[in-house]
């Protein structure tokens, strides 16, 4: 078998890859989808892919691996990557999972940091309580729920006074949601150039938010709080000391995170090893090798590696084995990963050892994905878990709706 086209094509807002090869057989793959602008970057790889065998996984990997790097370019050999394990158990008739060394659970546990609400009327501890219930409410019955603190979404810019100093919120930064729904109306996320030491009223301010979230999840939900793209170190271990007798899940991008390209290991270190407050980070890493400083120095207890970010499934993977030899739990990142990462999280998270919490479950920028994509159960989640399916490949394919998103430019991208 041999690879014979490589396409990539906008659907909705999400770069979709698509390998062909000699024998008929294609496979695919995506990019988390708040990243339309990553087509060329998918191109840039096709003379290196052109005539390889997509069932040597690893040996096309090693050609386009070292050309990667911290966002875009390791997204797009992670959406590669993906599509070169599609065709692979395709190929071989078996999941992708079997190709990963088998399964070790049969269902696996995925928390919410995706599915959300607009926060009503002025924030305030009350209104992050009410909207964390009804993320609890959910019919996915989540038994994690994930929320933004600190600089985080719009935490602190809808906060006066949340940082001393200077500072400049860039609107023009922020990823909307276009869905038609009642759910994610509103900007993930407006990215701070660099925030100056939190006031004491903002610290409050952060103290009360999380203890009123945690109160309406009592014990029975977990609550994990993530604070990418980061806030100082001093400020992050005062904030993960306040929260030690609540039990947090983890506090999720301290200090790096959200496209900062770069680890700082030694930062993360001096604050997890000061409190019993679990640190995690990782979702913005390339590459086994940016996790090595941060799983050598036990600078953090949780990575979260994203599979479509940090090089595909089985650097995830890789990653995984070598956390769990040193005591490290992973989480890994996929909110925006949308419903093909969501295969590949099930396929992956199938095969982990036993450090593995829980993947962020994946929604898509569209409702209407899930009327184009079939494979995937019905309903999706039950009771925070999904159960992994025994399809060849990542077990999905789009139907013919799907031809109707095509841009005219990508008009011959099934053909």
């Amino acid at each position: 078998m041999k690879i014979t086209d490589l396409k990539c094509a906008i659907i909705g807002k999400t770069p979709v890859v698509r390998i062909l090869t000699d024998e008929g057989i294609s496979g695919f793959g995506q990019a988390e989808w708040a990243k339309p602008y990553l087509k060329p970057f998918v191109l840039f790889y096709k003379p290196q892919l052109l005539g390889e065998d997509p069932t040597n996984v690893e040996r096309v990997m090693r050609k386009i691996r070292r050309l990667g790097g911290f966002k875009p370019y390791g997204s797009a050999v992670s959406a590669i990557e993906v599509a070169l394990w599609d065709i692979a158990g395709k190929a071989s008739n078996l999941p992708i999972y079997k190709l990963l060394g088998g399964k070790v659970r049969d269902r696996v546990l995925v928390y919410n940091g995706g599915i959300r609400f607009p926060i009503e009327g002025k924030d305030s501890p009350e209104s992050f309580a009410e909207n964390t219930l009804k993320m609890k409410n959910l019919d996915e019955g989540f038994s994690i729920i994930k929320q933004g603190i600190a600089v985080h979404g719009e935490f602190a810019s809808n906060f006066d006074d949340y940082f001393y100093g200077d500072v400049h919120w860039d609107e023009n930064n922020s990823i909307v949601y276009e869905d038609e729904s009642d759910q994610k109306p509103w900007a993930l996320s407006q990215y701070i150039p660099g925030g100056g030491q939190i006031t004491e009223k903002g610290f409050n301010y952060t103290i009360e938010c999380i203890k009123a979230m945690k109160e309406v999840l009592g014990d029975e939900v977990g609550l994990a709080l993530d604070l990418g793209p980061g806030i100082n170190p001093s400020d992050a271990l005062k904030i993960a000391k306040a929260v030690e007798d609540l039990n947090i899940m983890w506090l999720e991008d301290m200090i790096t995170g959200d496209y900062t390209p770069y680890v700082l290991a030694d930062l993360y270190r001096d604050v997890t090893i000061n409190t019993t407050t679990p640190i995690h980070t990782g979702e913005q890493i390339y590459l086994r090798h940016n996790f090595k400083d941060l799983i050598d120095k036990r600078a953090v207890n949780v990575v979260g590696p994203d599979p479509l970010d940090v090089g595909g499934l089985a650097e995830t993977k890789w990653i995984a084995e070598y956390a769990d030899m040193n005591g490290i739990s992973i989480a890994p990142h996929g909110t925006i990963d949308g419903l093909i990462g969501l295969a590949a999280h099930v396929q992956l998270a199938a095969t982990l050892p036993k450090n593995y919490i829980a993947f962020e479950y994946c929604v898509p920028c569209h409702k209407w994905w899930y009327d184009i994509i079939d494979g995937l159960p019905s309903p999706i989640v039950k009771d925070s878990y999904i159960d992994v399916w025994d399809s060849p490949g990542l077990g999905i394919s789009f139907n013919d709706g799907a031809k109707k998103y095509l841009k005219e430019e990508d008009k011959d991208f099934f053909d």
